[in-house]
Protein backbone atom coordinates (compact mmCIF):
# COMPACT_ATOMS: atom_id res chain seq x y z
CA UNK A 1 0.00 0.00 0.00
CA UNK A 2 1.45 3.37 -1.04
CA UNK A 3 0.34 6.97 -0.95
CA UNK A 4 -1.34 9.36 1.45
CA UNK A 5 -4.67 8.99 3.29
CA UNK A 6 -6.64 11.02 5.80
CA UNK A 7 -6.06 9.86 9.36
CA UNK A 8 -8.25 10.45 12.40
CA UNK A 9 -6.68 10.17 15.83
CA UNK A 10 -8.16 9.77 19.31
CA UNK A 11 -8.81 12.56 21.82
CA UNK A 12 -8.01 11.93 25.50
CA UNK A 13 -10.10 13.94 27.96
CA UNK A 14 -7.76 14.02 30.97
CA UNK A 15 -8.71 16.57 33.61
CA UNK A 16 -5.50 18.57 33.23
CA UNK A 17 -6.24 19.43 29.59
CA UNK A 18 -7.34 22.70 28.05
CA UNK A 19 -10.73 23.26 26.48
CA UNK A 20 -10.01 25.12 23.23
CA UNK A 21 -6.67 24.28 21.54
CA UNK A 22 -7.37 20.71 20.41
CA UNK A 23 -11.06 21.40 19.60
CA UNK A 24 -9.85 24.28 17.38
CA UNK A 25 -7.31 21.98 15.69
CA UNK A 26 -10.06 19.44 15.00
CA UNK A 27 -12.70 22.13 14.24
CA UNK A 28 -14.96 20.80 16.99
CA UNK A 29 -17.45 22.76 19.07
CA UNK A 30 -16.83 22.23 22.77
CA UNK A 31 -19.89 23.85 24.32
CA UNK A 32 -19.64 21.80 27.52
CA UNK A 33 -15.99 22.86 27.96
CA UNK A 34 -14.81 19.28 28.33
CA UNK A 35 -11.01 19.03 28.77
CA UNK A 36 -9.24 17.98 25.57
CA UNK A 37 -5.80 17.03 26.87
CA UNK A 38 -4.22 14.90 24.14
CA UNK A 39 -4.75 13.93 20.50
CA UNK A 40 -3.16 10.53 19.79
CA UNK A 41 -2.02 9.37 16.34
CA UNK A 42 -0.69 5.85 15.95
CA UNK A 43 -1.44 2.21 16.68
CA UNK A 44 -1.39 2.19 20.48
CA UNK A 45 -4.16 -0.19 21.70
CA UNK A 46 -5.55 2.55 23.96
CA UNK A 47 -5.75 5.05 21.11
CA UNK A 48 -6.04 3.37 17.72
CA UNK A 49 -6.14 5.81 14.79
CA UNK A 50 -8.37 5.12 11.78
CA UNK A 51 -7.67 5.74 8.09
CA UNK A 52 -10.02 6.84 5.31
CA UNK A 53 -9.15 4.39 2.53
CA UNK A 54 -12.23 5.19 0.47
CA UNK A 55 -14.57 2.59 1.95
CA UNK A 56 -17.78 3.23 3.85
CA UNK A 57 -16.11 2.47 7.19
CA UNK A 58 -12.70 3.84 8.26
CA UNK A 59 -9.95 1.25 8.63
CA UNK A 60 -7.94 0.85 11.84
CA UNK A 61 -4.36 1.86 11.15
CA UNK A 62 -2.85 -1.27 12.72
CA UNK A 63 -4.63 -3.50 10.17
CA UNK A 64 -2.69 -1.91 7.31
CA UNK A 65 0.48 -0.70 9.04
CA UNK A 66 1.00 -3.31 11.78
CA UNK A 67 2.23 -1.75 15.02
CA UNK A 68 4.14 1.50 14.67
CA UNK A 69 7.22 1.83 16.91
CA UNK A 70 6.15 5.34 17.92
CA UNK A 71 3.12 7.21 19.23
CA UNK A 72 2.57 10.79 18.04
CA UNK A 73 0.53 13.27 20.11
CA UNK A 74 -0.66 16.83 20.50
CA UNK A 75 -0.87 18.01 24.14
CA UNK A 76 -2.66 20.99 25.65
CA UNK A 77 -1.44 21.31 29.23
CA UNK A 78 -3.62 23.65 31.30
CA UNK A 79 -2.82 22.15 34.71
CA UNK A 80 0.52 20.56 35.54
CA UNK A 81 1.07 16.86 34.90
CA UNK A 82 2.57 14.38 37.34
CA UNK A 83 6.31 14.17 37.91
CA UNK A 84 7.41 11.03 36.13
CA UNK A 85 10.29 8.94 34.88
CA UNK A 86 10.49 6.14 32.34
CA UNK A 87 12.59 2.95 32.60
CA UNK A 88 15.27 1.84 30.16
CA UNK A 89 14.55 -0.88 27.62
CA UNK A 90 16.47 -3.49 29.62
CA UNK A 91 14.76 -2.49 32.87
CA UNK A 92 11.31 -2.47 31.26
CA UNK A 93 11.76 -5.98 29.90
CA UNK A 94 12.92 -7.28 33.29
CA UNK A 95 10.31 -5.52 35.41
CA UNK A 96 7.42 -6.26 33.03
CA UNK A 97 8.27 -9.97 33.17
CA UNK A 98 8.42 -9.79 37.00
CA UNK A 99 4.96 -8.21 37.29
CA UNK A 100 3.55 -10.64 34.74
CA UNK A 101 4.92 -13.58 36.74
CA UNK A 102 3.45 -12.07 39.92
CA UNK A 103 0.02 -12.03 38.27
CA UNK A 104 -0.59 -8.29 38.68
CA UNK A 105 -3.39 -7.24 36.35
CA UNK A 106 -2.42 -4.76 33.63
CA UNK A 107 -5.16 -2.40 34.77
CA UNK A 108 -4.37 -2.70 38.49
CA UNK A 109 -3.62 0.73 40.01
CA UNK A 110 -0.41 -0.61 41.56
CA UNK A 111 0.87 -1.96 38.23
CA UNK A 112 3.99 -0.01 37.19
CA UNK A 113 5.04 -1.72 33.94
CA UNK A 114 2.35 -2.03 31.25
CA UNK A 115 4.67 -3.37 28.55
CA UNK A 116 8.27 -4.43 27.93
CA UNK A 117 9.37 -1.29 26.10
CA UNK A 118 11.20 1.88 27.01
CA UNK A 119 9.51 5.28 26.57
CA UNK A 120 11.96 7.97 25.46
CA UNK A 121 10.11 11.14 24.47
CA UNK A 122 10.72 14.20 22.32
CA UNK A 123 8.49 17.25 22.55
CA UNK A 124 8.41 20.43 20.46
CA UNK A 125 6.64 23.51 21.79
CA UNK A 126 3.68 24.97 19.90
CA UNK A 127 3.54 27.91 22.32
CA UNK A 128 5.54 29.12 25.30
CA UNK A 129 5.92 25.89 27.24
CA UNK A 130 7.03 25.30 30.84
CA UNK A 131 8.36 22.03 32.25
CA UNK A 132 10.58 20.46 34.88
CA UNK A 133 13.53 18.48 33.50
CA UNK A 134 16.20 16.66 35.53
CA UNK A 135 17.98 17.77 38.70
CA UNK A 136 19.47 21.24 38.99
CA UNK A 137 23.27 21.52 38.74
CA UNK A 138 24.97 21.37 42.13
CA UNK A 139 25.56 25.10 42.66
CA UNK A 140 21.99 26.00 41.67
CA UNK A 141 20.53 23.38 43.98
CA UNK A 142 22.70 24.53 46.88
CA UNK A 143 21.52 28.09 46.20
CA UNK A 144 17.86 26.99 46.36
CA UNK A 145 18.32 24.98 49.55
CA UNK A 146 20.14 27.94 51.10
CA UNK A 147 17.74 30.71 50.10
CA UNK A 148 14.40 28.97 50.62
CA UNK A 149 14.33 29.05 54.41
CA UNK A 150 11.93 26.14 54.82
CA UNK A 151 14.30 23.89 52.84
CA UNK A 152 17.47 24.80 54.78
CA UNK A 153 17.39 21.56 56.75
CA UNK A 154 17.84 19.57 53.52
CA UNK A 155 21.18 21.22 52.66
CA UNK A 156 23.39 19.15 55.01
CA UNK A 157 21.74 16.00 53.68
CA UNK A 158 22.54 17.01 50.09
CA UNK A 159 26.11 17.91 51.02
CA UNK A 160 26.61 14.53 52.70
CA UNK A 161 24.50 12.18 50.55
CA UNK A 162 24.24 13.86 47.18
CA UNK A 163 21.33 13.80 44.76
CA UNK A 164 20.32 10.19 45.43
CA UNK A 165 20.30 10.61 49.19
CA UNK A 166 18.33 13.86 49.04
CA UNK A 167 15.71 12.53 46.61
CA UNK A 168 15.27 9.25 48.45
CA UNK A 169 14.84 11.21 51.69
CA UNK A 170 12.05 13.50 50.45
CA UNK A 171 10.27 10.66 48.64
CA UNK A 172 10.33 8.33 51.68
CA UNK A 173 9.72 11.03 54.30
CA UNK A 174 6.63 10.40 56.50
CA UNK A 175 3.66 12.48 55.40
CA UNK A 176 3.63 14.44 58.67
CA UNK A 177 7.21 15.54 57.95
CA UNK A 178 6.24 16.59 54.42
CA UNK A 179 3.46 18.72 55.91
CA UNK A 180 5.76 20.12 58.60
CA UNK A 181 8.24 21.43 56.02
CA UNK A 182 5.94 22.46 53.20
CA UNK A 183 2.98 24.00 55.05
CA UNK A 184 4.96 27.01 56.35
CA UNK A 185 6.46 27.45 52.88
CA UNK A 186 3.02 27.46 51.23
CA UNK A 187 1.62 29.79 53.90
CA UNK A 188 4.51 32.17 53.35
CA UNK A 189 3.97 32.20 49.57
CA UNK A 190 0.24 32.79 50.04
CA UNK A 191 1.03 35.82 52.17
CA UNK A 192 3.69 37.20 49.83
CA UNK A 193 1.59 36.78 46.72
CA UNK A 194 -1.89 37.46 48.08
CA UNK A 195 -2.33 40.47 45.78
CA UNK A 196 -0.18 39.46 42.79
CA UNK A 197 1.00 36.11 41.47
CA UNK A 198 4.74 35.37 41.19
CA UNK A 199 6.51 35.30 37.84
CA UNK A 200 6.43 31.98 35.96
CA UNK A 201 10.21 31.95 35.77
CA UNK A 202 10.24 31.48 39.56
CA UNK A 203 9.79 28.10 41.21
CA UNK A 204 7.52 29.90 43.68
CA UNK A 205 4.87 30.36 40.98
CA UNK A 206 4.58 26.62 40.31
CA UNK A 207 4.59 25.77 44.02
CA UNK A 208 1.87 28.39 44.53
CA UNK A 209 -0.10 26.84 41.65
CA UNK A 210 0.47 23.24 42.79
CA UNK A 211 -0.70 24.07 46.32
CA UNK A 212 -4.12 24.96 44.90
CA UNK A 213 -4.56 21.45 43.46
CA UNK A 214 -2.39 18.98 45.34
CA UNK A 215 -3.36 19.23 48.99
CA UNK A 216 -5.84 16.51 49.92
CA UNK A 217 -7.32 16.04 53.41
CA UNK A 218 -4.64 18.35 54.78
CA UNK A 219 -1.80 16.31 53.25
CA UNK A 220 0.57 18.12 50.90
CA UNK A 221 1.82 16.35 47.79
CA UNK A 222 5.54 15.64 48.22
CA UNK A 223 6.03 16.30 44.52
CA UNK A 224 6.23 19.98 45.47
CA UNK A 225 9.80 19.34 46.66
CA UNK A 226 10.72 18.43 43.09
CA UNK A 227 9.68 21.84 41.79
CA UNK A 228 12.64 23.23 43.72
CA UNK A 229 15.01 20.30 43.05
CA UNK A 230 14.53 20.05 39.25
CA UNK A 231 15.42 22.44 36.44
CA UNK A 232 12.60 24.82 35.55
CA UNK A 233 12.69 25.14 31.75
CA UNK A 234 10.88 27.50 29.40
CA UNK A 235 10.70 26.54 25.73
CA UNK A 236 9.75 28.98 23.01
CA UNK A 237 7.58 27.95 20.08
CA UNK A 238 9.56 25.62 17.80
CA UNK A 239 12.08 24.57 20.45
CA UNK A 240 12.29 20.94 21.55
CA UNK A 241 13.62 18.83 24.40
CA UNK A 242 14.32 15.11 24.72
CA UNK A 243 13.34 13.10 27.80
CA UNK A 244 15.76 10.18 28.07
CA UNK A 245 15.26 7.07 30.18
CA UNK A 246 15.63 7.87 33.87
CA UNK A 247 15.39 11.67 33.57
CA UNK A 248 12.61 12.94 35.89
CA UNK A 249 10.32 15.49 34.29
CA UNK A 250 6.90 17.10 34.42
CA UNK A 251 4.96 19.22 31.94
CA UNK A 252 3.62 22.35 33.62
CA UNK A 253 1.83 24.51 31.04
CA UNK A 254 1.48 25.08 27.30
CA UNK A 255 0.86 23.25 24.04
CA UNK A 256 3.23 20.87 22.29
CA UNK A 257 3.60 17.98 19.90
CA UNK A 258 5.20 14.89 21.39
CA UNK A 259 6.57 11.70 19.91
CA UNK A 260 7.63 8.69 21.95
CA UNK A 261 8.36 5.00 21.76
CA UNK A 262 5.11 3.03 21.74
CA UNK A 263 4.93 2.37 25.47
CA UNK A 264 2.84 3.24 28.52
CA UNK A 265 5.49 2.70 31.22
CA UNK A 266 5.30 5.61 33.67
CA UNK A 267 6.74 5.75 37.18
CA UNK A 268 5.25 8.71 39.02
CA UNK A 269 6.91 10.92 41.60
CA UNK A 270 4.20 13.29 42.77
CA UNK A 271 1.77 16.02 41.71
CA UNK A 272 -0.80 13.28 41.17
CA UNK A 273 -3.51 11.27 42.87
CA UNK A 274 -2.35 8.15 41.00
CA UNK A 275 -0.24 5.35 42.46
CA UNK A 276 3.34 6.20 43.45
CA UNK A 277 5.73 3.29 43.96
CA UNK A 278 8.66 5.00 45.64
CA UNK A 279 10.87 1.90 45.54
CA UNK A 280 10.48 1.53 41.77
CA UNK A 281 10.77 5.26 41.20
CA UNK A 282 14.03 5.67 43.09
CA UNK A 283 15.42 2.54 41.40
CA UNK A 284 15.14 4.13 37.94
CA UNK A 285 15.64 7.89 38.47
CA UNK A 286 18.97 9.29 37.33
CA UNK A 287 19.94 11.19 40.46
CA UNK A 288 22.52 13.46 38.88
CA UNK A 289 22.95 17.03 37.74
CA UNK A 290 21.27 17.71 34.40
CA UNK A 291 21.86 20.62 32.05
CA UNK A 292 18.77 20.87 29.81
CA UNK A 293 19.65 20.61 26.12
CA UNK A 294 17.20 22.64 24.03
CA UNK A 295 16.91 21.27 20.49
CA UNK A 296 16.37 23.71 17.63
CA UNK A 297 16.77 21.18 14.81
CA UNK A 298 18.79 20.90 11.60
CA UNK A 299 17.36 22.20 8.30
CA UNK A 300 17.84 20.40 4.94
CA UNK A 301 17.59 21.78 1.39
CA UNK A 302 13.80 21.25 1.35
CA UNK A 303 13.45 23.50 4.39
CA UNK A 304 12.60 20.51 6.58
CA UNK A 305 13.79 20.96 10.17
CA UNK A 306 14.67 17.68 11.94
CA UNK A 307 14.87 17.34 15.73
CA UNK A 308 17.54 14.69 16.17
CA UNK A 309 17.59 12.36 19.18
CA UNK A 310 19.83 9.43 20.19
CA UNK A 311 17.09 6.77 19.81
CA UNK A 312 16.06 4.78 16.69
CA UNK A 313 12.36 4.46 17.59
CA UNK A 314 11.29 7.71 15.96
CA UNK A 315 12.25 10.91 14.18
CA UNK A 316 10.31 14.17 14.20
CA UNK A 317 10.67 16.96 11.67
CA UNK A 318 8.71 20.05 10.63
CA UNK A 319 8.06 22.11 7.50
CA UNK A 320 7.54 25.81 8.31
CA UNK A 321 6.03 27.22 5.12
CA UNK A 322 4.97 30.59 3.79
CA UNK A 323 2.02 30.97 1.43
CA UNK A 324 3.03 29.62 -1.99
CA UNK A 325 5.92 27.50 -0.67
CA UNK A 326 6.28 23.94 -1.91
CA UNK A 327 8.26 21.06 -0.45
CA UNK A 328 8.49 17.30 -0.86
CA UNK A 329 9.69 14.17 0.92
CA UNK A 330 10.01 10.45 0.23
CA UNK A 331 8.68 8.26 3.04
CA UNK A 332 10.61 5.06 3.66
CA UNK A 333 8.37 3.81 6.49
CA UNK A 334 4.77 4.41 7.56
CA UNK A 335 4.69 8.08 8.56
CA UNK A 336 2.17 10.50 10.04
CA UNK A 337 1.91 14.16 9.05
CA UNK A 338 0.14 16.76 11.16
CA UNK A 339 -0.75 20.34 10.31
CA UNK A 340 -0.82 22.66 13.34
CA UNK A 341 -1.21 25.98 11.47
CA UNK A 342 -2.49 27.11 8.08
CA UNK A 343 -3.67 25.12 5.05
CA UNK A 344 -1.57 22.72 2.97
CA UNK A 345 -2.39 20.46 0.04
CA UNK A 346 -0.55 17.13 0.26
CA UNK A 347 -0.28 15.29 -3.05
CA UNK A 348 1.23 11.91 -4.01
CA UNK A 349 0.39 12.29 -7.75
CA UNK A 350 -2.66 10.02 -7.35
CA UNK A 351 -4.39 11.62 -4.35
CA UNK A 352 -4.63 15.16 -3.01
CA UNK A 353 -5.56 15.79 0.62
CA UNK A 354 -6.16 19.20 2.12
CA UNK A 355 -4.63 19.46 5.58
CA UNK A 356 -6.47 22.11 7.57
CA UNK A 357 -8.43 22.64 10.78
CA UNK A 358 -10.83 19.72 11.05
CA UNK A 359 -8.65 17.36 8.97
CA UNK A 360 -5.14 18.10 10.25
CA UNK A 361 -3.57 14.63 10.05
CA UNK A 362 -2.75 12.02 7.43
CA UNK A 363 -0.83 8.77 7.15
CA UNK A 364 1.78 8.31 4.43
CA UNK A 365 2.98 4.93 3.17
CA UNK A 366 6.29 4.40 1.37
CA UNK A 367 6.41 4.10 -2.39
CA UNK A 368 5.49 7.60 -3.59
CA UNK A 369 6.91 11.08 -3.26
CA UNK A 370 4.69 13.42 -1.24
CA UNK A 371 4.44 17.06 -2.31
CA UNK A 372 3.31 19.83 0.04
CA UNK A 373 1.90 23.14 -1.23
CA UNK A 374 1.05 25.87 1.29
CA UNK A 375 -2.11 27.90 0.65
CA UNK A 376 -1.30 30.05 3.70
CA UNK A 377 1.46 30.38 6.26
CA UNK A 378 1.58 26.82 7.58
CA UNK A 379 3.35 24.37 9.89
CA UNK A 380 3.40 20.64 9.11
CA UNK A 381 5.05 18.06 11.37
CA UNK A 382 6.30 14.70 10.06
CA UNK A 383 6.59 11.69 12.38
CA UNK A 384 8.63 8.72 11.18
CA UNK A 385 10.38 5.60 12.36
CA UNK A 386 13.19 6.28 9.90
CA UNK A 387 16.26 8.30 10.72
CA UNK A 388 15.99 11.43 8.57
CA UNK A 389 19.35 12.96 9.38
Amino acid sequence: MAGIYKLTGVVKHYEWGGISFIPSLLKKVNEKKIPHAEYWMGTHPLGQSVVDTGGSIPTELNTIANSLPYLFKVLDVKDMLSIQVHPSKVAAEKEFAREEEAGISLDAPERCYKDANHKPELMVALSDFWLLHGFKPTEELIDILTNVAELNELLPLFNNSGYAGLYKHVMEMPQQEVNRILQPLIDNLANIYKDVSPDKSSEDYWVWKAAASFIHDGNIDRGIFSIYLFNLVQLKKGEGIFQADGVPHAYLEGQNVEIMANSDNVLRGGLTTKHIDVTELVKHVKCEATIPQIITGDVNEEGERTYNTPVPDFTLSVFEMEKGDVASFNPTTTEIVLLTEGVVEADDDDTTIKLQAGTPSAVVFPGATVYLAAAAKSVVFRASAAQLR
